[in-house]
């Protein structure tokens, strides 16, 4: 074996990591369509806390957890609450209105956002460059989603679906933030695993709050494929997903890994116009491709 073979498999598993993240949004439009929103996250989530426990519990990591300090408990319990509750909520709700091509052009939104925040709020300091890419992804993302006329957004013309995706995009800069400011210390897997369980018991109260015991009796009489695109989100998405993705940290650093998160839009509106039949408007052509070139400008800024 050569030994540029090892880090080939390294690039593949992103690539792939990238298939799955770009492959939720049109499996989260099939749930969103068919089962009670709340109830169909909390599903996914708790599939995907079972598999992320029994990974944590193999990789003999349980110990860990009982060295965690109070701050780092608290701050596991806030990153549940953002980026596995709230992003979960919004995202399926979302995908009740808005295709899910269109949709993950949001993706674009959450470095740029993220950049954006960590300099106001941890003093980072940010480039020509960074910002250049930044103003490109916002732009690009916005105007995909508004149908090719983002100041839709400040006129308030758009719909429930936009806003919650921008529901989306500031629970998960909330999840990144609040992780790098209160999980210091805490490996990535551990970190993972305890923010979707404690996600996982917060829908699953909503659920019950919010769409009753009769949502759960709907999902359960939900057909084959909708359970396959769960399964696909809870198992394909998160753990696999996520797994591919601490390889690719590991063995690339977290910038030439994260990098790869500019081809989940191309796999997201590519899955959803083959399998789901969703027409490729011209403001998707023009500007999800802007948006990723903003993710690629701004990831060149970084390094």
């Amino acid at each position: 074996m050569t030994p540029t073979a090892p880090l080939f498999g390294i690039h593949l598993r992103l690539i792939g990591m990238a298939v799955l993240w770009g492959a939720s949004w049109p499996w989260g439009r099939m749930v969103a369509q068919n089962m009670p929103p709340i109830t169909g996250s909390a599903i996914r989530f708790m599939i995907a806390s079972i598999a992320l426990l029994i990974w944590l519990y193999s990789s003999d990591r349980f110990n860990a957890a009982r060295t965690l300090t109070l701050k780092q408990w608290s701050g596991l319990v806030a990153t549940g609450a953002t980026g596995i509750f709230t992003y979960a909520v919004c995202f399926l709700i979302a995908l009740q209105w808005i295709p899910s091509g269109k949709a993950s052009a949001v993706i674009a939104l959450n470095p740029a956002v993220t950049l954006i925040l960590a300099a106001i709020l941890f003093k980072e300091k940010l480039n020509s460059t960074i910002i250049i890419g930044i103003l490109m992804a916002i732009f690009g993302s916005l105007y995909a989603i508004s149908q090719g006329n983002p100041l839709r957004f400040l006129s308030g013309s758009v719909g429930l679906g936009e806003y919650l995706l921008l529901g989306c995009v500031l629970s998960w800069v909330a999840y990144t933030l609040i992780g790098r400011k209160l999980l210091g210390g805490i490996d990535a897997l551990t970190a993972t695993t305890f923010s979707t369980v404690f996600g996982t018991i917060f829908l699953c109260i909503t659920s019950f709050i919010v769409e009753g015991s009769s949502a759960w009796v709907t999902a359960y009489h939900s057909s084959w494929h909708v359970y396959g695109a769960l399964v696909g989100m809870a198992l394909g998405a998160t753990v696999l997903g996520y797994y591919w993705f601490f390889i690719g940290v590991k063995a690339l650093g977290a910038g030439n890994a994260a990098a790869y998160v500019a081809l989940v839009p191309v796999f997201g509106i590519s899955i959803s116009a083959l399998f789901l039949g969703e027409p490729l408007h011209s403001s998707l052509l023009i500007g999800a491709p802007l948006a990723i070139a903003g993710m690629i400008v701004m990831h060149k800024g970084q390094r």
